[in-house]
């Protein structure tokens, strides 16, 4: 061999010798580093999770909240309403007739806004069924 050759065999031997300690470096710090970062990564996930529920915890207590001045107001309008009852049957003279009564339930059944078909019945109590319906 030439003297030549003998600098490029060193410096290949040395090429390849830091390679190999590159290559050993990089197998150590997986080794050392995969094991802690799954442990990081679960440890983030956990984290995500908590803030996940505190938020859906905190959601359902603001429907709750959303729910119960909800259900003040409907007592308050019940409470409206009985009093404007109240006040008719006053104006009645406390007494609430058959004809009042048979009023009441037409003006509910207009607020429903349904189409509800009353039977009427003739003479031995047999209703003409669907007599007229549909002209």
């Amino acid at each position: 061999m030439s003297k030549q050759q003998q600098p490029n065999i060193k410096q290949t031997i040395i090429g390849v010798s830091i390679i190999c300690a590159f290559i050993l470096a990089l197998v150590a710090a997986i080794m050392f580093g995969y094991p802690r970062y799954k442990v990081w990564q679960q440890e983030m996930d956990g984290k995500a999770e908590f803030a996940k529920a505190e938020q859906n915890r905190k959601i359902k207590i603001e429907e709750a909240k959303a729910n119960l001045e909800a259900e003040k107001l409907n007592a308050q309008a019940e409470i409206e309403r009985a009093k404007g009852a109240a006040k008719a049957i006053e104006i009645e003279n406390g007494s609430i007739t058959p004809t009042y009564i048979q009023y009441l339930w037409v003006r509910q059944q207009a607020d429903l806004g349904d189409k509800t078909v009353i039977y009427i019945p003739t003479e031995g109590n047999l209703p003409i069924l669907e007599a007229g319906r549909g002209k």
